[in-house]
């Protein structure tokens, strides 16, 4: 795998077209799993082809059960400067129920391992919504990372994807399903004690302490183009998207090959407004209408009227140009830009 996501990166080397990069995630999978020596070939392919800015921020993904007190001193002396780890929850009937790898103990003693190697720069998630996880406890598993001094949260809402092991148990009605109204209370629970803990509500589901933002997911966010490697890695360059195949031995052999299996769409007018909609929503910079094409704009202004009259949507002062959630309007985010839609 990682001798073909070498050779994926010389077979990409023209897509971003020379661009500075400012950023790299190692995410999804277990990248964890990689031994030292995998992980510096990775990185000097990298510098090989491009030109990485010296403050790049450099983001590995992990899982609490990966990182042992060796794993974490091997990372702290690679160019790795920043870890994302699935923390979850700190209650062990969650993670149970969650059906994840690791226990409480392990997520506590990652962090402070984490901090001990010299890792500041620390993002955990934390999921809500849980039928196991009360508001007591909610305010527990907030209280650890804000004892932790974690500079930047992501924390989501428990979602049943269908055909998944959970759809299958709340359909069976051996689990509960997504209690809606204590979802949404947790929610508003954790943007009034984030904002208390001096955390910046930057975009939907992370909150981030000043100068603490992700670099990288704030690419994604602000339209930016970005180079996706691996297996169904999805890349991006203003115009158009490509994804990778996600079968892993049909990557390896065609990269062995010296072929990369990938689909590409070029994006109409109406897909570029409705990403932007739908991503620029959802942040703390807003929606900018000149921003948007000419001919979409009356649809656009149309649509929003109704969510600036019962307050879920602010313009940033009278008479601006840009739109914004309100406190009232994140709980409704996704209905919101699905109006505004083409």
């Amino acid at each position: 795998m990682v001798n073909a996501i070498i050779k994926e990166l010389e077979l990409q080397r023209d897509y971003l077209r020379g661009e500075e990069i400012k950023t790299i995630y190692f995410g999804g999978g277990t990248p964890s799993l990689l031994s030292e020596s995998e992980l510096n070939s990775i990185f000097k392919k990298i510098h090989e082809i491009y030109k990485v800015t010296a403050d790049a921020e450099i983001t590995l993904e992990a899982n609490p059960d990966d990182l042992t007190i060796e794993k974490l001193k091997q990372l702290a002396d690679s160019p790795v400067n920043r870890l994302s780890i699935g923390v979850q929850s700190f209650a062990e009937a969650d993670l149970k129920f969650m059906n994840r790898a690791h226990n409480a103990g392990e997520a506590i003693s990652c962090i402070e391992n984490a901090k001990k190697v010299g890792f500041e720069n620390l993002t955990i998630d934390l999921i809500y919504g849980t039928p196991t996880m009360g508001d007591e406890q909610w305010e527990a598993n907030m209280n650890h990372a804000f004892d932790f001094q974690i500079p930047h949260l992501s924390c989501y809402c428990l979602t049943v994807e269908p055909n998944t092991a959970l759809d299958h148990f709340v359909k069976k009605k051996t689990a509960k399903p997504v209690d809606e109204e204590q979802a949404a209370r947790q929610f508003e629970r954790l943007i009034d004690r984030c904002e208390t803990e001096g955390y910046e509500h930057y975009e939907i589901s992370n909150f981030g302490k000043p100068n603490c933002y992700s670099k990288h997911n704030s690419a994604y966010w602000l339209g930016e183009k970005y180079l996706g490697i691996g297996p169904a890695a999805h890349s991006f360059d203003g115009i158009s998207r490509q994804w990778n195949i996600a079968n892993n031995t049909k990557y390896i052999t065609a990269l062995n090959e010296g072929n990369l299996l990938s689909e590409k769409e070029t994006l109409t007018p109406e897909s570029r407004y409705n990403e932007y909609v739908m991503t620029s929503l959802r942040t703390i910079w807003g929606t900018d209408i000149n921003k948007i094409r000419k001919p979409f704009q009356p649809h656009f202004a149309k649509e929003i009227e109704p969510y600036l009259a019962d307050g879920s949507v602010s313009r940033t002062s009278f008479g601006s140009d840009i739109f914004k959630l309100t406190k009232k309007g994140k709980l409704l985010a996704d209905r919101i830009a699905s109006d505004l839609f083409l």
